[in-house]
């Protein structure tokens, strides 16, 4: 097997995330380390159209009147202050791994009636059916365990409730999603270098997804885990997806 210098860059990174409790904690402090500076780069790497994706994923939630909303890998509460600004939802969750991200999400218009919790996706502090929605936005890859992950949604959330996931995705046929891969590697090490002269910052992007099932993965992982009317959207090709699915009433 090569070594690590010979894997290279993503090589070195892979090396970081095989192992679910390294993930966890390379997870944590690559976020902590880019919270500054997270959002602008959001609106940069995707032309701004993650905004429209998100604005997609809410109404595919249908958020109603008198639901408890957990933004869940929330990062700076991009769903939850949208969610927020809808007034439907009687109580909001934003729930994140890195306090970073959290303390840059709660200086945001709009942030003070969230509730903000610090936590591991693996092991939420929530009770069993105790919540109506679950979003997550680019967060099912940081998980450190995709299946126990999923599961912890189901259990916290109440019959009849809703996972809503937007995420990146794989592109078919191969060769182009190859040709995608390749671009995320050469896009997000520049993108890296440029906001924080580090080209692994946002090389991990690429590097999370080799592992990561993706929109059909996902799709029938929740249907595995008790969902019904799973399914997903491509959004540029597939290069973007959003995953759903909810509980039996």
């Amino acid at each position: 097997m090569r070594n690590v210098q010979e894997r290279g860059l993503g090589g070195r990174i892979q090396d970081r995330i095989s192992d679910p409790i390294d993930k966890r904690r390379y997870v944590r402090d690559l976020f902590g380390g880019i919270a500054g500076r997270y959002d602008v780069t959001n609106d940069l790497m995707s032309v701004g159209l993650h905004r429209r994706w998100k604005a997609l994923a809410l109404q595919i939630a249908d958020i109603r009147d008198g639901h408890v909303l957990l933004d869940l890998a929330a990062g700076t509460g991009d769903f939850a202050l949208r969610a927020a600004k809808q007034g439907r939802a009687s109580r909001i969750v934003a729930a994140d791994l890195t306090v970073e991200m959290m303390r840059a999400g709660r200086s945001r218009d709009g942030a003070a009636g969230i509730d903000w919790v610090a936590c591991d996706a693996l092991s939420l502090p929530f009770a069993d059916a105790s919540v109506d929605r679950v979003l997550v936005g680019y967060g099912l890859r940081n998980f450190a365990g995709l299946a126990r992950g999923i599961a912890e949604i189901r259990r916290v959330l109440r019959p009849g409730g809703k996972l809503v996931a937007l995420d990146f995705g794989r592109v078919e046929p191969a060769w182009l999603d190859r040709i995608y891969l390749r671009y995320l590697e050469l896009s997000t090490s520049a993108a890296g270098w440029v906001l924080h002269r580090n080209v692994e910052s946002y090389r991990y992007i690429p590097e999370s997804l080799r592992d990561y099932p993706a929109q059909r993965g996902v799709t029938d992982l929740m249907q595995a885990l008790g969902f019904r009317h799973c399914g997903h959207v491509d959004l540029v090709y597939g290069a973007m997806a959003i995953n759903f699915g909810e509980l039996p009433d």
